[in-house]
């Protein structure tokens, strides 16, 4: 009787290492991804604000649609490089989330 209960803590204490370890990652993760995403707020904002006064000092119309497809084309491309970089950083958390976890399924394929 005093074997199992020593296993079944064991068992206990190894899980709540493994979930501290996994919600360590899942909060380092998230805190990345909130720096990336306010960056690109930043920047986003301030291009946003550059091609504003660009246009209110524009002479032609031709320039205008110049500086307007300029901004569109730089914001597409900003838009797509983030959306790639917090993929990247979600798929790294994730991944670092489940590492505490591994053990387990090696420990219940190997049974």
């Amino acid at each position: 009787m005093l074997p199992q209960f020593e296993n079944i803590q064991k068992i206990g204490k190894d899980n709540v290492d493994a979930a501290l370890k996994s919600l360590g990652a899942v909060s380092k993760g998230a805190q990345a991804i909130a720096v990336e995403t306010a960056d690109y707020a930043k920047k986003s904002f301030e291009q946003g604000t550059t091609t504003l006064e660009k246009l209110v000092g524009v002479k032609t119309f031709d320039k205008a649609i110049e500086i307007q497809t300029d901004y569109l084309k730089a914001s597409y491309e900003g838009f797509v490089a983030q959306s790639s970089k917090i993929g990247e950083l979600a798929t790294n958390t994730a991944k670092e989330a489940f590492k505490p976890y591994e053990g387990f399924a090696k420990q219940a394929s190997a049974k």
